[in-house]
């Protein structure tokens, strides 16, 4: 299969060494990347994040052995926890220990409060925002936001609550 700079290149012959270039450098920065999030996670003993909120981030966890426990499965429509789920959740923030809870960007962080409030210790957990990239709008492409820098934020992120 050939790869999209390839394409390119049959497409456009005269630049097809400038695309088969980027695609190089970008696949580069991928495996950078992808390598820094493995490390992130390699060496730290508690490897279980809890979203307070929906979850579109299976593959990341799946990917780089991390457990999670999550308000709603994937990218539930739903806007509102069940009691049960919060009192589970609020069980796995004491029992663990975890240092944050998780919400999305754009969301109100209302479930990860309650899921704190609810806890009987931990209260003083920070509420950490991971991007999904659901809501990236022209002007944040405009001023050079893009997948890379995304992931490198959430990354930053990651390492707070895993430390």
């Amino acid at each position: 299969m050939n790869s999209l700079a390839e394409s390119l290149g049959e497409l456009d012959p005269s630049n097809a060494a400038t695309y088969k270039m980027n695609g190089a450098m970008y696949a580069a920065k991928l495996y950078n990347l992808d390598g820094a999030f493995a490390a992130a996670v390699a060496n730290v003993e508690q490897k279980t994040i809890l979203f307070g909120d929906r979850f579109p981030f299976r593959y990341l966890v799946d990917d780089y052995g991390i457990k999670y426990y999550a308000a709603f499965v994937g990218c539930s429509a739903e806007s509102e926890a069940s009691f049960e789920t919060v009192a589970f959740l609020a069980g796995k923030m004491d029992s663990l220990s975890l240092p944050a809870i998780f919400t999305i960007e754009g969301g109100n962080g209302k479930i990860a409060r309650t899921i704190l409030d609810a806890s009987k210790k931990s209260k003083d957990v920070e509420i950490l925002t991971l991007n999904s990239m659901q809501s990236v709008t022209d002007a944040q492409i405009k001023e050079g936001l893009d997948y890379l820098s995304i992931m490198q934020s959430n990354l930053d992120v990651l390492k707070k609550a895993l430390k």
